[in-house]
């Protein structure tokens, strides 16, 4: 059981295009990041792009993301290109796919009337750099039809083939997968960068709704509980999740059970294992914002909303089974990581659960909360 940090790092020199006169530095005046999903790989870029965005605050930058994280970016309803503001502070454009439901109806011409679309708004911003920060087939190939005339990516990308797109190839540096992301940014603007803050979306109108919805549960202090994860490995107990809510209320600390689409078992399972302690909330990504913004505490595996605290600074206690929180853990925030010797690192979408995860009782999560808590109350 470790606590989990991390920091920025440098990366090599590579060389980049449009150079100002009588300077070793690039001039970039619009430049297109691709990530596509999931949710924390988006929160995982934050800092990359914010960098990329001081390095060239003159520039206009877009972002090539799947339609359902684009609210990691923008808000529902704002334009998705124009001055940036609150609700869309780090990029000027933001376009989106929806591969998920392409791949589904491919030849159908509402279909291919999206893609279309699609791709006349990215080719019409005539970008001079492309940056693919997710390193797949997919977004290194979308990365280069978008027009740019040089495409960035990691010398040794997540698919291999993913290279064959690229016209610049950047060593990734770092074992925190942000530090991997932040050194291709800086191999773009090819200086050393300041690691930023990730800076996300304020939504009104949501900040409106969970105020309302908080007001119903009598709750001021409380701690968000993540049942959910990707894949069944990932995922602690659900009943346990209820027994730590137990636990904490004796503290003064309520609960909320975050939950996502497919995720209502996990959260049933704990709200009954609590015996009231803990009240499920099925949110959207700017709600889950807002009511991560408002938390003291977080507690939950790796996955997006843990990402998503870590990225507002909430003290988190984090749930480690095949993942390496070396890698993956939560990033610069308080943080104790839960993981036991017998977890074998692997990426492998196990529907089974980790056995050594299982060996994480609830006594020592309980015990990291009232840690992290008795820190913050300092």
């Amino acid at each position: 059981m470790t606590a989990g940090s991390g920091s920025g790092s440098n990366a090599a020199p590579t060389i980049a295009p449009n150079l100002e006169p009588n300077s070793d530095r690039p001039k970039i005046e619009r430049l297109l990041i691709v990530r596509l999903s999931a949710m924390g790989d988006v929160i995982h870029t934050l800092p990359a792009a914010q960098a990329l965005r001081a390095a060239f605050p003159q520039a206009m930058i877009g972002w090539l993301i799947e339609e359902r994280w684009a609210e990691l970016l923008c808000v529902p309803g704002t334009p998705g290109r124009g001055p940036r503001s609150a609700q869309r502070p780090l990029v000027d454009w933001v376009h989106t796919v929806n591969l998920r439901e392409w791949r589904k109806s491919l030849l159908d011409i509402h279909t291919m009337q999206q893609i279309a679309r699609l791709w006349n708004d990215v080719r019409s911003a005539r970008y001079d750099v492309a940056v693919d920060l997710q390193g797949a087939i997919r977004s290194a190939v979308l990365a280069r039809w978008s027009g740019a005339g040089v495409v960035f990516g990691a010398s040794e990308s997540r698919e291999s083939p993913a290279g064959l797109w690229y016209t610049r190839r950047a060593i990734a540096r770092g074992v925190h997968v942000v530090e991997q992301n932040f050194s291709v940014a800086e191999a773009v603007a090819q200086r050393t960068l300041v690691m930023p803050r990730p800076e996300l979306p304020r939504d009104c109108a949501a900040e409106k709704r969970i105020e309302e919805r908080l007001a119903g549960t009598e709750v001021e202090k409380f701690a968000i509980l993540n049942p959910g994860a990707g894949w069944g490995a990932k995922r602690w107990p659900a009943e346990r999740y209820g027994h730590v809510a137990r636990a904490l209320a004796e503290c003064g600390v309520g609960a909320i059970l975050n939950y996502g689409p497919g995720e209502e078992t996990l959260a049933r399972e704990a709200e009954e294992a609590s015996r009231g302690a803990a009240r499920a909330m099925k949110t959207t990504i700017s709600e889950l914002i807002v009511l991560t913004r408002r938390a003291v505490l977080f507690i939950g595996g790796d996955t997006g909303p843990m990402h998503l605290a870590a990225a507002l600074e909430v003290p988190v206690v984090a749930i480690f089974g095949p993942t390496d929180p070396a890698r993956n853990g939560p990033y610069r925030t308080r943080s104790i990581v839960l993981r036991n010797p017998a977890s074998e690192t692997t990426h492998a979408r196990r529907a089974q659960a980790d056995e050594g995860m299982l060996e994480i009782g609830v006594d020592a999560v309980v015990n990291a909360a009232h840690e992290l808590l008795k820190d913050g109350a300092k």
